[in-house]
């Protein structure tokens, strides 16, 4: 039997999403949010399941109605992530959600982010499914969807798009580094951390909101799959880029927030850890986006390397000297993961960090982003209009009085 080909003219949905954003831009983001369930199977609210994890807590294109994982299954997301209760459901399979929710979701997003590249045959049967109820698949994995020739014929027969998060842009398209960056006259802050999936899209995340609310035009540049998921507007996944154009990629995505949105500030999302053997993110960013300061995330309760069981956990102190010894940058706050930590735990851990380092610390999903926008407003006098300066001046008073 003769293999058939993939169609040429397969539909909107195979054409990579970081393409579809510039090419449609704001019209993009504007549309209104899609529901999704997303598969997460025996990862939800594990290392591997942080796509999952952040769909849940934050998305700007999506409204997930569902957690496929057969492990938790009749649990709440929220609640399973140790925050309240979000009204978002844990099912045990995908055919229990379809027969539970009002109406079949119109996306089926893969929420695991495991080392490995490609799905095993269960999950490829579960995606074929998900099409047959005419679900568009929505994927972050290296392993590209679109390319596979059972799964773009299913999107034709069934007129459903794909979308592959990681796929990157032609050659042609992308960008090298050119110097650029020297012209962003607002502050640039990356938010790095001492290891993969600690926190650091969700300090990014909570940051940037936390400086909206305040008037402070904040932009974030998403480095990974997952944040360009939510929503980001800028940045691409660049541990799926031909190495010669990581540096360029950031820098680009930087100068086009800048020249756009005419922003207050720029954050940076980071990647795996500036130490890390295995992976070049944190190093690229370093040196694509030239930040005026670095926000660093870690998991004080964890010992050795995510996914590398021996591999130990390098000390915030060893982390801040490479990062600073390796570009003209100053870390200027911590964001510390409860990861493995009580509350009790947690907050001797902040206390220590702050006496031994002489840097605000503070865990932004328990205590939110206060201190971390204090450590900006103090740096960046500039970035808070002149009645916003006032309400920082009291917090601490009003905080203070509040206790006592």
């Amino acid at each position: 039997m003769k293999t058939q080909e993939i169609p040429k003219n397969i539909s909107k949905g195979l054409i990579p999403l970081a393409q579809r954003k510039r090419k449609f831009g704001l019209k993009f983001r504007t549309q209104k949010k899609k529901t999704a369930l997303v598969y997460c199977e025996k990862q939800f609210g594990r290392v591997d399941g942080k796509t999952a994890a952040a769909l849940v807590r934050h998305s700007e294109i999506y409204s997930i109605v569902g957690i496929i994982d057969s492990s938790l299954a009749g649990k709440d997301a929220g609640e399973e992530l140790g925050g309240t209760k979000s009204g978002i459901p844990i099912f045990c399979n995908l055919k229990d959600a379809l027969h539970q929710l009002p109406e079949v979701p119109n996306c089926y997003i893969y929420g695991k982010a495991p080392l490995e590249t490609s799905i095993s045959s269960e999950e490829r049967l579960l995606i074929l499914e998900a099409m047959e109820n005419n679900m568009d698949i929505i994927n972050g994995l290296h392993q590209f969807f679109s390319e596979d020739q059972e799964f773009a014929q299913k999107a034709v027969k069934h007129k459903i798009q794909i979308q592959d998060i990681r796929k990157a842009l032609p050659l042609k398209d992308l960008h090298v580094y050119t110097g650029q960056i020297s012209r962003v006259n607002v502050p640039v802050i990356a938010v790095l951390g001492t290891d993969c999936a600690c926190g650091k899209m969700t300090t990014a995340v909570e940051l940037n909101k936390a400086l909206k609310k305040l008037g402070i035009r904040s932009v974030l540049v998403a480095t990974g799959q997952t944040s360009l998921m939510q929503g980001a507007k800028y940045g691409v996944s660049i541990d799926a880029l031909v190495s010669q154009f990581v540096v360029g990629e950031i820098e680009n995505a930087i100068i086009e927030a800048f020249d756009n949105e005419k922003p207050d500030i720029i954050l940076v999302e980071g990647q795996s850890a500036v130490s890390h053997p295995a992976f070049m993110g944190s190093l690229s960013i370093l040196k694509g986006s030239q930040p005026d300061g670095v926000i660093l995330q870690h998991p004080p309760a964890r010992r050795f390397r995510c996914d590398f069981p021996h591999l130990v956990m390098p000390t915030v102190e060893s982390e801040i000297k490479l990062i600073e010894s390796m570009s003209s940058t100053k870390v200027i706050a911590i964001a510390l993961s409860h990861e493995g930590l009580t509350e009790e735990e947690t907050g001797k851990y902040l206390q220590n960090f702050e006496k031994q380092l002489q840097l605000p610390t503070t865990d932004v999903l328990t205590n939110g982003s206060q201190k971390l926008v204090e450590a900006l407003t103090d740096r960046f006098p500039q970035l808070i209009p002149f009645p916003h300066r006032k309400i920082l001046e009291i917090l601490p008073r009003i905080a203070a009085e509040s206790v006592q």
